[in-house]
Formats: structure tokens, sequence, C-alpha cells
């Protein structure tokens, strides 16, 4: 019943007898149950409304709606330059959300103790009671072992190394734990309130200081035997490029992210030029920087058509930091894409850039808990 109520915004009785199979009465008592309980709200309804007509077209009036006060979750984004954290109710809207600055590759102790001071801010400034908060999402921008929650962050996050991130925050917050990577988080939270919407057979690309996919199949994410599925930042591109922060040579991150874009115009231009200054200058036009970031958008598209030849993805999304370059970045991407896959696969796939921003990887973290809200609620 609650995975049924979880799933539609408004549903009216005769819909969740055929949807959960129960019969009339079980179904009538169970809502009553659930609304005398305070987790299911009834709207007002005409006398004689109670059973909706058919109607040739559209879904049937909805009368029956989960209480969104019911249940809170709690995202957060760690990132390796910042935090985000996020207090939402039971279906994903944002009620408190903050941003810190901080340097998180060699500070884990410090960031984490800054998520959990997050935490007690989110509760104590939006009156949610504890008690009623559901769990934490955390995604962070490192390989992430399904299960323990175990950061395989060698050369990536050098601090957090072994680290079991699920046990850390527990012991500093008291409340449940979900942990999965930034570009799953992303991946997640486009499914589910972004781009991605009404679609099975997805991947998202996160293009920040890390470079990761997040891989929708048949409606879920696609993780792998240990968790670590969609690493594509670290296919090697170039065979005798850069070294990468992984310890491989040529990465697709030495050449694609905005730290790798930023390096190389630093060198051609000798002067410092931050990741942070890339999207000033492209909207100044900035030849050198257009040609940059064009030239990312090829190689991140040669990444991506080894994915779309393997997983034949209907939509593939864009986000992170990059994804603010637009068609400078999209075009590219996709003459990549075409170039390097079968034009049959190539011709039925859709890219965009994400429809969340920055707030995708943070409330694709609260979403892990809210995913599992019906059982939770049960």
């Amino acid at each position: 019943m609650l995975e049924a109520l979880h799933a539609a915004p408004r549903i009216s009785r005769p819909e969740l007898v055929r949807v959960t199979g129960l019969s009339r009465a079980t179904v009538s008592s169970l809502v009553a149950d659930l609304i005398t309980v305070g987790l299911v709200t009834e709207e007002a309804h005409r006398e004689g409304a109670d059973e909706p007509e058919p109607r040739r077209t559209g879904r049937p009036a909805q009368t029956l709606s989960l209480v969104p006060s019911a249940g809170y979750a709690i995202g957060a984004d760690i990132g390796h330059q910042h935090v985000r954290v996020i207090l939402s109710d039971l279906f994903g809207t944002v009620l408190w959300e903050h941003w810190v600055a901080k340097d998180v590759d060699r500070a884990p102790g410090e960031t984490l103790d800054l998520v959990a001071v997050l935490v007690g801010r989110a509760l104590q400034e939006t009156g949610v009671d504890r008690a009623r908060v559901l769990g934490i999402g955390a995604g962070i921008a490192s390989p992430v072992e399904k299960g323990s929650g175990e950061l395989g962050a060698e050369g990536i996050m050098p601090g957090w190394v072994g680290l079991h991130l699920t046990d850390e925050l527990r012991g500093r917050t008291g409340l449940p734990v979900r942990v999965t990577n930034d570009a799953n988080a992303g991946a997640l939270a486009e499914l589910m309130y972004g781009a991605g919407r009404q679609v099975d057979d997805m991947v998202y690309i996160r293009l920040s200081a890390g470079i990761g996919a997040g891989i929708v199949s048949n409606g879920r994410l696609l993780l792998g035997a240990r968790g670590l599925a969609g690493e594509i930042g670290h296919l090697p591109l170039i065979t005798d490029g850069l070294i990468c922060r992984c310890g491989n040579r040529g990465c697709l991150e030495t050449v694609a992210s905005p730290v790798a874009i930023a390096r190389l115009l630093s060198q051609s231009w000798g002067r410092p030029i931050a990741a942070r200054d890339l999207l000033a200058l492209i909207k100044q036009r900035n030849t050198g920087a257009l040609r940059a970031v064009r030239d990312a958008g090829d190689a991140v598209g040669r990444a991506l058509a080894t994915l779309v030849t393997l997983l034949n993805p209907r939509l593939v999304v864009v986000g992170g930091d990059l994804a603010a370059a637009g068609e400078d970045l999209l075009e590219p991407l996709r003459a990549g894409i075409e170039r390097h896959t079968l034009p049959s696969a190539a011709r039925g796939i859709e890219i965009v850039t994400g429809g969340l921003g920055a707030g995708a990887e943070v409330r694709g973290a609260a979403g892990l808990v809210l995913t599992a809200a019906p059982q939770l609620l049960a």
C-alpha cells in the first residue's frame, strides 16, 4: 500500500485496489489505519465522488496521498572542494539547503564533522523532529564499495582511503546512512526529478573536478558487482597522455575535466587560469577557451561512445560544472558519439544538459533514502 501511495502523489481507492491486488475491504481498512496514524491524507470530495467515473483519457480522479511531512530525508553532497546539505520532505521538496566551500580531499574528519553540524542546523532551523528523519543519503566524489560503504579513494581523495563513510556518518548523527558516489547520486536525481523522468535507460555523466557516470538500465541504477560501475573518468583515452591521479596514464579526466582544461590554458597562455574562470571565458567567447572546451566535448563523446555501444541508452544527461558551457560542449560531444558509434545507436539517442544544475547530486543523495521510504515508513 505504501509503495503504491509513494509511486503516485495522488491516487483513488479503486486505483489502489487495482495496483495492489488487495480487496476493496482490505484497502479501505488499511487506508483508515494510515489516515489515523498520520501517514495518509484524504482530499475533500463531493458526496458520491468516492469512486470517480471512468474517463476516456487521463488518469481517474485521485483523492488519497501520503502526507509530505510524514517523513524527511537529508542529502549530503561531498565534493573535492565543497559540502552541500539539504533537508527534503517525503516527495523530495527541498526545505533547507546550505553550501560550504571546503578543501575535502585531505580532511575527512573535519569534513564529516561539518556535515554533522549542517544536519543539526537543518533540523533546528526547520523545526523538524529528528525522529521523523528516515535517514541520510550521502554522495561523494569517490568510488564507493557496495554494501560496506568503504571508499576506494586511492589517488582520488587521499585522506579518505579505506574509510567507511556509512559508519562514520551514523556515528556522528545517530541516523541511518546510505552512501553512493556523486555520479550515481546525480543520475538518481535526474531520473526522479529532472531530465530523466519517464526514461528507463539513461547515462548521466558528471563533468567536474572528477568525471564519473551514473548508469540507469531498465529503470534501475547499474552499480556492478562491487558498486564501482561507471568510472568513465578513468577510461584510458590517450596512450602517451598525462599521468592521472588514479595512477594510470591518459585518462579522460586528464583532458576533459574543468581542472584539466584550466591547466591546459594556463600552460598555453603563461598565466594562471582557475577552473572557476572557464565559464566567464566562454561567455566572453574567448577563442582559446572555446577551443579547449570543444576539444574536451569531443573527448567525452569518444568515451561515451563506448557506453552507448555497450548499453544502448535512450538518453545521455550531462551534469557537473562543465555542463554550464551548453552547446559549446554538447555539439562536439554529440559529434564524438556519432563518429565512434554505430549509426543506428547514435540516431536514437538524445543528449541534453541536466535539469537540476548544481543541486542534482545532493537531491539524488536524499533520493537514496526516499526510494526506500515505503519500507522505512512501514
